[in-house]
């Protein structure tokens, strides 16, 4: 499969960790960097049993974004097959998918059918999957609330996803694992790595 990347993917992000400037303050993340910005809370999403971080939540300008970074060959990308996936997976839960060429190439737009009782009113969320093919690496998005239906908001949290760099690490790994991620280090004296 051909990769899926903007054309100015190398100068404009989501960044290789040997494109990035070394000296700009970046929260490690473990296989990504994420820059700090006002406003901007960070949440790790632990899974149960093994107690890993599987994903990073980013809540920002009335939007979520949540990153994942995976394995993945050199010269094939990844995001190709990995939208039909969503896409099926999206209709068994009885939701639809729209193909659409976003701001990073090809993206998905998602009605997600939403549990009785969670939210008042609808019984869909929005959801835009958004991915980038890197060197050796692939990282996908989902965008909610406010950037999955608003521009201006969308803009906002769309250069919040261009802002990440992803650390692939040296490490053989099959495609399609997940990159390591963890807890940033806390910087002595400070009680809150979410803000800056």
């Amino acid at each position: 499969m051909p990769k899926s990347a903007p054309a100015d993917r190398e100068t404009e992000g989501p960044l290789d960790e040997s494109e990035a400037n070394p000296v700009r303050p970046y929260v490690d993340l473990g296989g990504i960097k994420i820059l700090p910005r006002e406003g901007l809370h960070l949440r790790l999403e632990i899974e149960e049993g093994s107690k890993r971080v599987v994903a990073i939540g980013l809540d920002f300008a009335g939007s979520t974004l949540q990153v994942q970074p995976f394995a993945a060959p050199r010269s094939s990308g990844l995001w190709h097959e990995i939208r039909d996936q969503i896409a099926d997976q999206i209709g068994k839960q009885g939701g639809t998918t729209t193909p659409r060429e976003g701001p990073f190439g090809p993206e998905l737009v998602a009605e997600i059918p939403v549990a009785a009782g969670q939210e008042a009113g609808g019984v869909t969320r929005l959801a835009r999957f958004i991915g980038v093919d890197g060197p050796r690496w692939f990282l996908r998005g989902v965008i909610a609330g406010e950037g999955a239906i608003d521009p201006e908001a969308a803009a906002q949290i769309e250069d919040l996803f261009r802002s990440i760099v992803v650390v692939r690490g040296a490490t053989p790994m099959p495609p399609r694992d997940l990159i390591p991620l963890r807890m940033p280090a806390t910087p002595a004296g400070a009680t809150e790595t979410t803000a800056v």
